[in-house]
C-alpha cells in the first residue's frame, strides 16, 4: 500500500483526506492518505523521517509552505518562482516539490473568462496570494491590484511579480482606495482568511462596493458562500466558491503522485460532504 498525508499545525481541520481516499477508492488504487501534525521544531526531523519511510507523497500546508524548502531536494520552476510549496513528491530517494495552489484557483476562473489582457484585484499578500498572482502571470494578466493589511509584504510580493515583467501594484486596503480599484478590475479574488468559519459575517467588500460585471472568486471554502460571495450575489457579480480551489489543488496533487488523471467530481462531493459533517459536530 502506498501512503500519502499532509502535514502541518493545524491540521485537524482538513478535509484532504476525504477527497484523496475517495479519489483512490475510485479508481481502486492501493493507497491511503494521513494527516500528519508536525510542530515547527520537527518539521526537519519529520522531512527525514518521511524520505525514510518511503512514503510517497504529501500535501503541505500552514505553517510550512516556505520553510520545508531546504529539507527537499528539487523544486519545479513554479514552486522556485513563487518561493513556496503545497506538494512534494517522493522520486527514488529524493523530495521533489511543487505548488499547485495558484493553478487550482485559476482553472475555475478560467471556466468563465479568458484572463489574457485582463485586470485584478488580489485581496492579501501571503503564500495564497503569491501562488495565485504567480499563476496569473503565466497568463498573460494585464495588470494585478495588490491589497494588504501588511504593506511591507505586498510591495514585496509585487517587487517580485515586477522582476518577471509584470505590472502589479499596492494599493492600501481601505474603502475608498478599493473602491476606485474594482471600477477597473475584471475580476477579484480573496487569498485571505477573512470570512473562514468561525467569523462568517466579515467582508473585506460590500455589496455596494462590487458591480454586476466582476467576477469575485474566494479561497475560504468554510462556509461555501462566504460573506463576501453573499455580497457579490447582491451586487449582480458571477461568483467562485472556495471549494473549487480546494478540489482543483488537490486533483493536480493528485495527479502528480500517481500520474493518473484525478476523478474532481467525485473529490468535489466528499470534500462537499466533509465540510457538512465538520459543521454539523460545531
Amino acid at each position: 500500500m502506498k501512503i500519502y498525508g499532509i502535514i502541518g499545525n493545524p491540521v485537524e481541520h482538513s478535509i484532504s483526506p476525504e477527497m484523496h481516499n475517495a479519489a483512490f477508492r475510485e479508481l481502486e488504487i492501493n493507497a491511503i492518505y494521513c494527516k500528519f501534525r508536525v510542530l515547527r521544531n520537527e518539521l526537519k526531523n519529520a522531512v527525514n523521517g518521511i524520505k525514510a519511510l518511503g512514503i510517497n507523497g504529501f500535501n503541505v500546508t500552514i505553517p510550512y509552505k516556505e520553510s520545508i524548502i531546504p529539507y527537499l531536494d528539487y523544486l519545479d520552476k513554479n514552486a522556485k518562482m513563487i518561493g513556496a510549496v503545497n506538494t512534494v513528491k517522493l522520486e527514488g530517494n529524493k523530495l521533489r516539490g511543487y505548488n499547485t495552489d495558484g493553478k487550482g484557483a485559476i482553472i475555475p476562473l478560467k471556466r468563465i473568462m479568458r484572463i489574457n489582457g485582463k485586470r485584478a484585484l488580489i485581496l492579501g499578500a501571503g503564500g495564497a496570494a503569491r501562488s495565485i498572482s504567480f499563476e496569473l502571470l503565466h497568463e498573460n494578466i494585464e495588470c494585478i491590484y495588490i491589497a494588504n493589511r501588511t504593506m511591507k509584504r505586498a510591495i514585496r510580493l509585487s517587487n517580485d511579480l515586477r522582476k518577471y515583467g509584470c505590472n502589479s501594484y499596492v494599493i492600501k486596503l481601505d474603502d475608498n482606495t478599493l473602491r476606485k480599484v474594482i471600477d477597473d478590475v475584471n475580476f477579484v479574488i480573496n487569498c485571505t482568511s477573512v470570512g473562514m468559519y468561525p467569523n462568517i459575517n466579515e467582508s473585506l467588500l460590500s455589496s455596494d462596493m462590487l458591480h454586476s460585471k466582476l467576477i469575485v472568486e474566494d479561497i475560504v471554502y468554510n462556509p461555501l458562500k462566504t460573506r463576501l460571495l453573499q455580497n457579490a450575489e447582491i451586487a449582480g457579480a458571477r461568483t467562485i466558491s472556495g471549494i473549487e480551489m480546494l478540489v482543483f489543488q488537490g486533483a493536480l496533487s493528485f495527479e502528480i503522485w500517481t500520474g493518473i488523471k484525478a476523478p474532481v467530481d467525485i473529490m468535489r462531493i466528499s470534500a462537499l460532504d466533509a465540510i457538512m459533517k465538520f459543521n454539523k459536530r460545531r
